[in-house]
């Protein structure tokens, strides 16, 4: 189990606008993050519209952090690229299980326990606790 590399590199992209504490332009983030330009940008959007990031047209364009770095969890910036973390897909709503007819297996519980456990790590960990003092 891993998180895909779309999440990995948002979570490298808003740690480089973390860190350097300024207004970046997307040719900048994509060269410190080893992210493409093409990647940077689509990802960067994601992380505009949910309030992680803020983007600034014209010359003196670019991209910053949204709010503080103390305020922004890794399942945030993760959960905003891939949706709500589940272990299994049996755990969603979405998904009806095929082992037993009206009720779900004994490993649902199970799979919904470690997910939540998971999910509270991620939101446990903000980018101020990886800034380089």
């Amino acid at each position: 189990m891993h998180i895909t590399l779309e999440a990995d590199y948002a979570v490298r992209i808003v740690h480089a606008l973390a860190q350097s504490g300024k207004r970046l332009d997307a040719k900048t983030i994509s060269e410190m993050t080893g992210v493409t330009l093409r990647f940077s940008l689509k990802i960067l959007r994601k992380l505009v519209a949910a309030g992680i990031v803020k983007s600034f047209k014209g010359t003196q364009g670019g991209y910053e952090i949204g709010k503080p770095a103390e305020e922004i969890s890794l399942g945030e910036v993760i959960e905003t690229i891939e949706g709500r973390y589940t272990l299994n897909r049996c755990v969603t709503g979405e998904y009806a299980c095929t082992r037993h007819k009206n009720k779900c297996c004994e490993f649902q519980k199970i799979f919904r326990e470690i997910s939540e456990d998971v999910r509270k790590r991620l939101y446990s960990y903000h980018f101020s606790d990886f800034m380089e003092k």
